[in-house]
């Protein structure tokens, strides 16, 4: 997973996978999702990211299967 950032539109771009995209479908105005040709998700692009999604907080966890 790639998380792309344009701060010159407040653009955020969190790509899942590299296929190719297929479809393009708004879930809101802010929000698009681009799926493959399978229907699967590639990639989701957020506008306004830093009101939307707080970007500037970005932040990763892994966590572990319960053993």
């Amino acid at each position: 997973m790639k998380v792309k950032y344009f701060p010159d539109t407040d653009t955020a771009y969190i790509e899942f996978s590299d296929h190719s995209v297929a479809q393009t479908k708004d879930i809101n105005e802010n929000i698009l999702i681009d799926l493959d040709g399978d229907g699967k998700l590639v990639g989701m692009t957020i506008e306004h990211a830093e009101a939307q999604a707080k970007i500037s907080e970005i932040s990763y966890q892994h966590v572990a299967k319960p053993a």
